[in-house]
């Protein structure tokens, strides 16, 4: 809502970042969505593939100042509301 009001005032293309600046890992994301769920996700530690970053996350800055905007949940949140989702809708999208 932000966004479009935003665009409302303003022309052109714009970009905004909307996470938190906090990186995760892939572990922490795994351990977050068991935590979630109760579910235990399967997984194995490997090497990293030729051509990976080691870290990469947004910088929201730009959001917070033009459009008043901030990420207000981490990552325990966010996989609860992935979880809820998905449970209340085990088909995705299709009716």
């Amino acid at each position: 809502v932000a966004a479009l009001e935003y665009l409302q005032a303003h022309t052109g293309v714009h970009t905004w970042n909307l996470g938190t600046g906090h990186g995760y890992s892939v572990l922490d994301i795994v351990q977050a969505f068991e935590t979630a769920s109760g579910v235990q996700v399967p997984y194995n530690v490997v090497d990293r593939r030729d051509g990976d970053i080691a870290v990469c996350y947004s910088n929201p800055l730009k959001a917070q100042v033009e459009l008043n905007w901030k990420a207000t949940r981490g990552l325990p949140e966010m996989m609860a509301d992935a979880w809820r989702w998905q449970k209340n809708n085990p088909h995705g999208y299709s009716t």
